[in-house]
């Protein structure tokens, strides 16, 4: 299938906002490298006219998108092993394991989970470019678990805006520190860019945008709390940003909790446990599970045992 170029109109309603910014928090599968090129090769524009990407929008303003037939892939395929759980000639979807990188990055194109999709199916969407063909949602490097994949750009934009209309559902299990005391409820909490720290994302009032996550005590332990989470929105870092500002940081999460925790375990005890969405095609509800991986289960089996 030939792959399309995409035209969209946005309009924007929230003052103060840098073109970039705004247009990388819209396109949250897009680099903001990506598109600061395209503001800069005019392939977007602003109430008509060409704006830098320093640009600050005010309310009102039209954004009008033309993202170009993206270029041939050329990260290249490599035969690392992947479970599929699901496939058919629209979409995939795969559990991801603990310490893959999703995509790849400039300087850093191999040893991805799209290395191994390229080697294992046989089309992908390329409508986030040449370094993160058919990833319409990701998963943090440390994070475990289930992800749809488009094979094609059509399949990619519905899914894509089943995740923005929160449509599609993503239910995570999450080992945290501390003794939730509610054993459920809803964190409606901005998050934004960390102003003393770019790599981390924080809850801020400042360049935020809402953030939702659900949640559901499933098990209590001495020091630790085992939840159910569903997110209604799709932040970077939401779960891990959200849970630490509450005291509650996950286990073996190196940049937002505690360097050290009993079990010396190091990436964050975060699964992506169910996914649910509507097949962009056949329009019938699609609905996967994936088990905790060995080694929370590991874990979780000392502190019963305790």
């Amino acid at each position: 299938m030939d792959q399309e170029a995409i035209k969209e109109t946005l309009m924007v309603d929230d003052d103060g906002v840098r073109l970039d910014l705004f247009l990388s928090d819209y396109y949250e599968n897009m680099s903001r490298t990506y598109l600061q090129k395209l503001i800069k090769e005019e392939c977007i524009h602003v109430n008509g006219t060409i704006k830098k990407k320093n640009y600050i929008l005010q309310n009102g303003d039209k954004i009008e998108i033309n993202l170009p037939k993206p270029q041939l892939l050329k990260v290249e395929p490599e035969d690392i092993d992947i479970e599929i759980v699901y496939e058919d000639e629209h979409l995939a979807v795969v559990n991801k394991p603990r310490g893959m990188v999703v995509h790849p990055a400039p300087g850093n194109y191999s040893g991805t989970m799209v290395n191994a999709l390229l080697n294992r199916l046989d089309t992908l969407s390329n409508i986030n470019g040449v370094i993160r063909p058919g990833i319409v949602h990701r998963l943090d490097k440390d994070t475990t678990g289930l992800l749809v994949v488009a094979k094609n750009n059509m399949a990619h934009q519905s899914l894509s805006t089943q995740i923005k209309e929160y449509k599609a559902e993503r239910f995570y299990m999450a080992l945290v520190h501390g003794h939730v005391k509610d054993n459920q409820g809803v964190i409606d909490l901005p998050i934004g860019r960390d102003e003393k720290d770019r790599k981390k994302m924080a809850v801020t009032e400042k360049n935020a945008k809402r953030a939702i996550t659900n949640y559901v005590v499933i098990n209590h332990y001495p020091k630790y709390t085992l939840l159910k989470l569903q997110l209604e929105t799709g932040r970077t870092h939401q779960i891990r940003v959200h849970m630490s500002y509450l005291g509650y940081p996950i286990v073996g999460d190196m940049l937002y909790g505690r360097k050290e925790n009993q079990f010396n375990f190091h990436g964050q005890l975060l699964h992506a446990k169910r996914l649910t969405f509507i097949h962009p095609f056949k329009k019938v509800k699609m609905d996967f599970d994936s088990d905790l991986p060995a080694d929370f289960q590991k874990i979780l089996k000392i502190l019963e045992d305790e």
